[in-house]
């Protein structure tokens, strides 16, 4: 059957998103549906995905029937193309599958012309309308299709104001627009190096190619990838009826969300301009109106308007992004799309809606993006700051935004890869600027409303960002940021409140973020569909705490070094790497016991009643000491000097420690199991450390579930002989306290690529497993984490060559196979066995989906990631049921 690469309007509905774009079926399902919008048809997504695996070459037949979609098309409208009496105009707009504002290439006004345009101007009345949409065409098209740059056409246009003596381009007359026409066709001629096409389906062929390309250009490629989603997917094409809000003062266009998208509220919520087309509002170029303006300026269209934005919302079960013209009174829709919504505002719709019975708490669990919650957990601007802002502009996104002033994408860019927190300022930013906005703590700009370009952006990216601070003055090649009396440079602190739309100068402090009851209402429902249990990596009691406050149902990963790193405890721990014999090694371990008791003391009162993971000692005891090389320049220095004999003697004795101990692959060295059959005394303290705290919680009252890892095992007989030192250590601390009661499990952290082959024998000798996926990923792949952060990763992301960072999202087919692999061979010898994830991938979403598909038992991350786990973990099982059903 020979593929299908258009439809008219008329074909399609909501459910072939795939192949008409959101944009395209969404138009589609409001006609099906009863509500006004403009004729049209769409060339599928499946025609630019063919002409990009193709060189960019059309699939045969294609120009073909896109001229009899047009001739349709002109028969339905009773109009013509370019025609001399009664035009047809069209916009070309992209229609991705999934919402990329502003991300790609939109042309409006197509099909006039020198002869058109005094058609429409005498059709409608209003010739100054007609030669306004000529120099608009003239402008997008020369610049989406023929690559004239931008500002080529807004300098003639900033020209021709200032000779006039006006500020807004509705202040032209039409004679003015007529010389800016020529002006444009002029300017378009010298670029070109040709004249502009004149005949309308050349352009129209031009345009629909330039959409195409639009899909794999610079901004839309950065999106992609800030958002994850596939270059594969390509854009659909959108043939539309041009309707005219700029056709005079009862005409206008707008942008209204069903609700409101910073704080979730069911409250009016848009913008409009009069006399003006879409994109004037979008682009932020004039500041618009509130949509509650538009009941003095059109009230029959803005009843009509309410109307449909209650029968939108009803009919999606979501909050609604729409488009809109009004074109002499008449009202139209050009677009409908799930809106774009701050973290808070996610969680609150998607709370009402269930409430309304609109939906249920499972889909409501699928409108909802993981990253969104983690957004909720970002520190905000401490309310007792005191401080007075230096301006207000509107709250476009909520949040805190502390960072050193940027005035252009570039610098953001740069700058914030670099790790430098910025606040990107703009007098208004366009879509070439996204890498900017993506890199930035925050936006601020002069211009724009709410649901200007850089609101929706930075809403849809959980960015806080404070738009149309008209107080503010910018000097771009001074680079610098003038608001009254206060002049800040390039690299002076700013702080932005996006929740109230404040700017103050230097940094503000920030406090912990605040759980609210939306929150906790939809992790509540996560905990009553998710399978696995969530854990949380801590290493104290007070992130113990933390954890559990949190939801944590215990602890996946205690990391015992991190309490020997203490600057108190290191000269003790010094000591004992430095001890010439067992004994002297005894007593320095010694002290460091009760310090280590103390510990798992606080975490067993913190977690009582739930397990708790705690690996042995794991990195090298060379990582205890001083630097090799700044070791080495202190003795020479002190045998320059002549100094203390005895000082001399010490710091030779440490040098001569750390030689010994430093290799030249610590990663694959002396560390983990591997340390504590070469030195068992240090196990078995720890293992007292860990019996008498547990012991002693339990006897005031506390409830210790106590689980011992032992980490980097590759050989069954390595767990095999740690298990019985375990044993046989937690037996005499039992047997000293009087033969007290206390249940403990051993287990492994598979961190090796051997150890997941040979999981059914490790197997045999623990009672647990927990995958170390951060290791297991430097070993599986064969990388070393901070050189290929800092080298090659980020260009193998770019390329392609891999998906994501494989320590932040699991390698899915590589390292990914190997936990499925061990977990299988493992459950073959115990089918019980507990298996989880205790490496940065168990805060993972992706990961976690991949862990359900596995079967894991738990997950353990941080404890700020903790709710977002929970929250994953329940999505991963809802998943898992769609692929099934």
């Amino acid at each position: 059957m020979t593929e299908r690469y258009l439809y008219d309007l008329s074909e399609g509905d909501a459910s072939m998103k795939p192949l008409l774009g959101g944009k395209g079926a969404g138009v589609a399902e409001m006609l099906r549906i009863g509500i006004p919008v403009p004729d049209a048809f769409t060339v599928t997504t499946t025609a630019c995905v063919a002409a990009m695996n193709n060189d960019g070459q059309w699939p045969d037949g294609l120009w073909d029937d896109i001229l009899a979609a047009l001739d349709r098309l002109e028969q339905r409208t009773g109009r013509r193309l370019g025609d001399a009496e009664r035009p047809l105009l069209v916009s070309v707009r992209s229609g991705a599958v999934q919402s990329m504002p502003g991300m790609m290439d939109t042309i409006l006004n197509l099909g006039i012309s020198d002869t058109s345009v005094v058609a429409l101007g005498a059709e409608s009345g209003n010739p100054r309308f007609a030669w306004d949409a000529y120099r608009r065409f003239i402008q997008m098209y020369g610049e989406v299709v023929e690559t004239v740059p931008a500002h080529v056409y807004e300098d003639a246009l900033a020209a021709l104001k200032s000779d006039r003596g006006v500020q807004q381009d509705t202040d032209l007359t039409e004679q003015d627009l007529q010389q800016l026409v020529q002006t444009y066709l002029t300017l378009s001629r010298e670029h070109m190096g040709e004249e502009l096409p004149t005949d309308p389906k050349e352009q129209l062929r031009r345009s629909i190619d330039a959409v195409f390309r639009s899909w794999l250009n610079p901004r839309a490629d950065v999106y992609r990838r800030a958002n994850n989603i596939s270059a594969d997917l390509g854009t659909a094409v959108n043939v539309m009826q041009m309707v005219f809000g700029n056709r005079g003062d009862t005409s206008a266009t707008g942008v209204c969300f069903t609700r409101n998208p910073a704080t979730g509220a069911k409250e009016l919520y848009g913008e409009f301009l009069v006399n003006a087309q879409g994109e004037d509002v979008v682009a932020g170029i004039r500041t618009p109106r509130p949509l509650a303006e538009m009941e003095q300026v059109l009230p029959a269209a803005y009843r009509q308007l309410l109307e449909t934005m209650t029968k939108l919302e009803q009919h999606y079960g979501d909050m609604q992004d729409i488009e809109f013209t009004v074109e002499d009174e008449t009202l139209y829709l050009l677009q409908t799309r799930n809106g774009k919504r701050t973290a808070s505002a996610s969680l609150k719709v998607a709370r009402d809606l269930v409430a309304e019975g609109v939906i249920d708490e499972r889909e409501a669990l699928r409108r909802i993006e993981p990253a969104q919650l983690d957004q909720l957990l970002h520190p905000a601007i401490d309310p007792q700051h005191g401080k007075t802002p230096l301006t207000k502009g509107l709250n476009a996104s909520p949040g805190a935004a502390v960072g050193t002033v940027v005035f252009d994408a570039v610098t953001a860019e740069r700058r914030g890869k670099a790790g430098d927190p910025v606040v990107l300022v703009r007098w208004e930013t366009t879509p070439d600027d996204i890498a900017g906005v993506i890199a930035a703590q925050g936006v601020l700009t002069a211009h724009g409303g709410m649901t200007s370009h850089a609101a929706v952006v930075a809403r849809g990216m959980g960015k806080p960002c404070v738009a149309g601070a008209s107080a503010i003055k910018i000097d771009a090649l001074a680079k610098t940021l003038t608001i009254g009396d206060t002049v800040l440079g390039e690299g002076d602190s700013i702080t932005l409140d996006g929740s109230t739309g404040e700017v103050f100068a230097g940094a503000l402090d920030l406090v912990p973020p605040q759980v609210n009851e939306d929150f906790q209402a939809i992790v509540g429902w996560a905990d009553k569909i998710r399978r696995m249990d969530v854990r949380a990596n801590a290493d104290n009691g007070e992130d113990a705490a933390k954890a559990r406050e949190f939801g944590a149902q215990g602890i996946g990963l205690c990391r015992t070094e991190h309490m020997f790193m203490d600057e108190t405890r290191l000269p003790a721990v010094r000591k004992m790497i430095l001890a010439d014999d067992e004994a002297a090694r005894e007593a320095a371990l010694a002290e460091i016991l009760p310090m280590q008791q103390a510990d798992f003391e606080a975490i067993f009162d913190a977690m009582s009643g739930l397990p708790v993971t705690i690996r042995l000692l794991d990195p090298p005891l060379h990582e205890f000491l001083p630097n090799l090389v700044d070791q080495a320049l202190l003795v020479q220095r002190l045998e320059l000097q002549n100094g203390d004999a005895a000082e001399l003697a010490e710091a030779k004795a440490l040098l001569g420690r750390i030689n010994a101990l430093t290799e030249q692959n610590p990663m694959l060295g002396t560390r983990g199991v591997r340390l504590a059959l070469m030195f068992p005394e240090i196990a078995v303290m720890q293992v007292r450390a860990i019996a008498r705290a547990a012991l002693a919680v339990k006897g005031r009252g506390g409830d210790p579930h106590v689980e011992i890892m032992v980490p980097l095992v590759a050989f069954a007989q390595e767990l095999q002989r740690m298990r019985e030192l375990i044993t046989e250590t937690m037996a005499q601390e039992l047997a000293a306290a009087g033969g007290a009661e206390l249940p403990f499990t051993v287990g492994t952290m598979i961190e090796l690529p051997r150890a997941a082959v040979v999981a059914d024998q490790i197997a045999e000798f623990a009672d647990f497993f927990s995958f170390g996926t951060n290791d297991l990923t430097q070993t599986g792949i064969g990388i070393s984490r901070d050189d290929a952060e800092g080298a090659f990763l980020a260009a193998y992301v770019d390329a392609d060559i891999v998906p994501a960072n494989p320590f932040s999202s699991i390698d899915v087919d590589g390292v990914g196979g190997l936990v499925a692999l061990g977990t299988e061979r493992g459950r073959s010898v115990k089918p019980d066995l507990k298996v989880g994830v205790c490496g940065e991938h168990g805060g993972d979403p992706a990961s976690i989906n991949l862990f359900e598909k596995i079967g894991l038992s738990y997950v353990s991350c941080s404890p700020y990631r903790v709710p977002i786990a929970r929250f994953a973990a329940a999505v991963a099982v809802l998943n898992q049921q769609d692929q099934q059903a």
